[in-house]
Parts: C-alpha cells; structure tokens; sequence
C-alpha cells in the first residue's frame, strides 16, 4: 500500500492524493510554512466553525467615503490627458533636446520602454516640479523645502540657494516622532555612542546585539503576540520574507489595491496569486470558494496552503481593512491571513495596537502581523509578528534575516523610545494624548472637507485623506498654489493611479494644530473655488464645520 505522505527534499510533508481530496472538501488549506499547523490550531479546530458563525463586528461600522466621478468630468479628463499626449508626440516629433536621448548607450539595452520613456520625457515632465522635491529639514509638522527652477520647463533642475518652510502634510508622522530634539533623538544619540553606527553584518552571522533583542520582546509586547522579529528595511520585510512562508503549490488571494512590496514579495514566491475586489468581503469569499473547490491548475490538488493578503489602512485610498468579516472567512475556510499594518500600527485604536485594537480583535486570530517602523514611530525598519512558530521559522529562512545587513542600533532605540511612550511604559501619558490628537485631527480634517464640498476616499478614522482632483493639469495647479501658500502635501496621478482618479493625498498628524489645519482648510476651499473642485453631490451642513473637541475620538 503506498505511504500516505512524503517528505520533499526541502522537508516540506506532502499527504497522499486522496486524503487531500478529503481535506480540501473539509475546507483545510493547508500547513504554514511547510510544516505541519501548530498544536493550538488543533486544540481550536473543533471550535472554529462556531467560531466563524458567532463572529460579529463589535466594533463601529465601516465609514467608507466614496462617490463616483461625475460624467463631464471623466470625460474632460480622458480629453486632457490626450490632449497632453498629443502635444507630447508632436513635441518629440519637432524637437527632441540632447537631455531627452540616453547618452553612451551603444551596447547596452534601453533603460526604458518606448512608452515609458515617451510617457517620462513628455507627459509627466510637465508637472514634474510636483515630485520629487528635496527637503533639508526633518519631516514634523512643518517641513523645509529647499527651493528650485527649471529653465527648461522640467528637463533640469537648478537650486537657488533659499528654503521655504511649509506645513508639512505629505509625510506619515502621524504620531509626530519626526523630531531633531527631545527623548528619542537624545536616547538615540546615547545608542549611538554605546554601539556604533551600525552592525555590519546581518542578525544570523555578527549583526545582533542586544538592542535587536530588547526591541523584538518589546514589539511582540506591545501588539500581544507571542514572538517578533524586525529587519532593517520596510520593504523588504515583505519583499524579502513572503517567499519565505509561501511558494509553489500555495494560492495567495490579495486585495487588488496592495503595495508594491507585497506584490514583488509574491511574485518572487512563485505561488499562485488571484486579486480580489478592493476590501470587498463577498468577492473574497467567492474566490475562496472557487480555489477550495476546483484546486490547483491542471492537476485539481488541494492548495499546500490559501493565504489572504491585505494591508491594515491602504496608503493610496485610505480605507481600512474589514478585518471581522476576513477573520470570519479565514476561519469558516481555515485559510491564513497576512496583515500589512505598515500605515495603522501606531495610528489605529485606542491604544495605538493598529487594526486589531481598532476593531477590538485579538491579534493572535491574525495568523501573520507585519508592520512598519517608518510611519508611526519615525524611524525606520520593519517587523512580523506572531507564534514562535512563525518567528523560528523565519529566524532560519527569512533572507532578510540572513542576508542582509542588520537595523543600525539608533534607528532601533528610535524605535524603542517611542513605543514605549506610545504604550505608557514611559510612565507618562503623551503616547495617549498623541493618539487622541490624531483621532481629532482626523475626524475635523475629513469633516471640513466634506463641508468644503470636494471629494474624499477612505475611512472617517483613516490618517490618510486623498482628495479627488482627476484631471492631470488640476494635480500640478493644486500642489503649485498650495506650495506658494506654504503648504507642502504630495499629488498623485497616472500611473499611481487609474487615469480618471487623480488625487491630492493628505496625510495628518498628532503635530498638527487646529490653526494649522484651519489654515490648510481655508486655502483648500479658496482653490477649490478658483479650480472647480467641488465636485461632491453630499448634502452639507455648514453648521457644524467649527466642531473641533475631544468627542472627535469617540
């Protein structure tokens, strides 16, 4: 009788075709990593169907902002986007100055595609000036830009030796750690002179210190989870360690709005990937159906493992994940989700413990939680957290852990400071007041915008206020004026984008005061006068647009 398992060379246990057959009928989706699921997934199995059918949201109901373009509207923006193309391919037809030609290339293959180079050289150059600008300060409430001109419209730069200072909201300080002063730079600067600039080598070899240590027992403290692990680098956290927790034979199903390092991360893993609608719960579920049922490609296997990939608040749109409804499917069709909460650890919940503190969901129902360093805690880096399982795992397999070099020991004490003031381990209370700060920053930002009467994506408690502008020339006229005003905030279009959605992202924080904010608002409304940029067909009502109190975080 033939064995019902083997064992690959990688050591990953295989089951015998028809107790696969059984098991994708039952809806398992097979072991993490490999290796058989923990022990704890078997002590709960008998539970986890009452589970998935008691889950209920007890947390407060999606506020998700969204309108449709208006139909004049898209159309003028496809017709000035082709108007912009046109004037480009007679541009490069009449003149093509020497800085738009790759110079000392004969040999090699081109740096760009014809497109994209057409698209570079002729579309974008002309807003150019939006992007891209050089600071010399660092990225607080306010920020310093360095000044700078172009004598041929966008094909080069020039400095001009003068600054400007503008309310800075196009950085992700959104709990206003981004300081050259106070306790985290001087504990920085003490971790400095105590260990050095940096390891020189990555953790598996000579790069760990004890630093690592305290900071990896502190993150797993603070999200209430068993183990953690932190890399030097938020993107390749993703990049770098997804390959190693999923590869061929494994499905990811991810949400079509993910970041770009989740999306490199899967394809270096060489697992099968399906998108699934934007946070669209029903779609989810009716993939997760479909790869339970039909198995892989070709030979109708059952999947070595189902994983859903989502993001916590999506950078670009502001929304934030429906995290109940996903740890309901995940347990219903005994799946795995990986949670990126790069932009909501430390701005999302009451006590800055990101998406699972917002909805108040134990983070151990999260079977893998990475995050960054780079946002709340102004600092840099990445982690995942989890099981000691998981973080073993990955201690042997991550190629960022073996690899590459380790977290500088200042950026990690940055990053231990704040945690612990965030958490109240400083025995003070600023982490609370910060936290609550951004809440009401948030909620009076997005109202008055909404009484403004322009277009906003995202959640009502999303830090992130992407503000609908859609035609190409309206980014470039927005962040000119607004710059001119002092006030520094990022555009965002094609191919960011999709063509007809052409945003002004706003990103707050707790730095930010009310005056500030007013200040911001009062020019948005005047340019959004002068432009044509109330688009939204809401009913307003210009009464309330003065609440400001602490009721904004309830």
């Amino acid at each position: 009788m033939a064995s019902a398992t083997m064992t690959t060379t990688t050591g990953t246990t295989l089951e015998h075709p028809s107790q696969q057959s059984t098991r994708r009928l039952n809806g398992y989706a097979g072991p993490l990593n490999g290796h058989p699921r923990p022990a704890y997934y078997d002590e709960r199995e008998k539970t986890r169907d009452e589970g998935a059918r008691n889950c209920t949201l007890k947390s407060p109901q999606y506020k998700e902002l969204y309108e449709k373009v208006p139909f004049i509207t898209a159309a003028l923006t496809h017709f000035g986007f082709y108007v912009l193309m046109f004037l480009g391919f007679v541009n490069q037809l009449l003149f093509t100055p020497n800085v738009a030609k790759e110079q000392n290339r004969k040999g090699y293959a081109p740096l760009y595609e014809n497109f994209e180079k057409f698209y570079l050289n002729y579309v974008y150059r002309r807003i150019k000036d939006c992007w891209n600008r050089p600071i010399c300060s660092v990225p607080g409430a306010t920020v310093t830009l360095k000044d700078r001109v172009t004598p041929d419209h966008g094909w080069t730069f020039k400095f001009t030796g003068t600054k400007t200072e503008c309310i800075n909201l196009g950085s992700y300080n959104y709990l206003g750690f981004a300081e050259s002063s106070g306790l985290c730079a001087q504990e920085s600067i003490n971790a400095l002179k105590q260990y050095g600039c940096a390891g020189c080598s990555s953790r598996l070899e000579l790069g760990s210190m004890p630093i690592h240590d305290e900071l990896e027992k502190l993150t797993a403290r603070f999200l209430g989870v068993e183990d953690a692990i932190v890399f030097g680098m938020g993107f390749a956290t993703n990049a770098l360690n997804l390959p190693s927790l999923i590869s061929r034979g494994c499905l990811v199903l991810s949400d079509e709005k993910n970041h770009a390092s989740l999306i490199l991360g899967l394809r270096l893993s060489g697992a099968t990937t399906r998108v699934f609608k934007h946070n669209d719960v029903k779609h989810l579920e009716e993939c997760l159906k479909r790869a339970i049922s039909s198995g892989q490609p070709g030979t109708g296997e059952s999947w070595k493992k189902i994983v859903i990939v989502v993001e916590g608040i999506y950078s670009m749109e502001g929304t934030i994940v429906r995290l109940p409804e996903m740890l309901r499917l995940k347990k219903k069709y005994k799946a795995y989700i990986y949670l990126d909460e790069a932009h909501s650890t430390g701005a999302m919940g009451k006590r800055g413990r990101g998406v699972c503190d917002y909805y108040g969901v134990d983070p151990k129902e999260v079977d893998i939680l990475m995050g960054t360093f780079t946002k709340s805690f102004g600092s840099a880096g990445g982690y995942i957290a989890g099981t000691k399982v998981l973080i073993n795992h990955l201690r042997i397999h991550s190629h960022a852990h073996t690899y590459a070099v380790a977290m500088a020991p200042p950026i990690a004490q940055q990053i231990i400071t704040s945690m612990k003031i965030i958490a109240g381990e400083d025995g003070t209370d600023a982490g609370k007041k910060k936290i609550k700060q951004l809440a009401r920053n948030t909620r009076y930002f997005r109202r008055r915008l909404n009484q403004i009467g322009v277009i906003i994506y995202g959640n009502n408690d999303s830090p992130i206020v992407p503000m609908l502008v859609y035609l190409y020339s309206k980014i470039g006229s927005v962040v000119r004026i607004l710059t001119t005003r002092n006030i520094a905030t990022v555009g965002v279009g094609f191919p960011a984008t999709p063509l007809m959605e052409g945003r002004i992202r706003f990103c707050l924080s707790a730095a930010h005061t009310k005056e500030q904010l007013d200040y911001v608002l009062n020019n948005i409304e005047d340019i959004s006068n002068v432009l044509g940029l109330k688009y939204s067909k809401k009913l307003r009502d210009p009464d309330s647009i003065e609440y400001y109190s602490d009721s904004e975080t309830e």
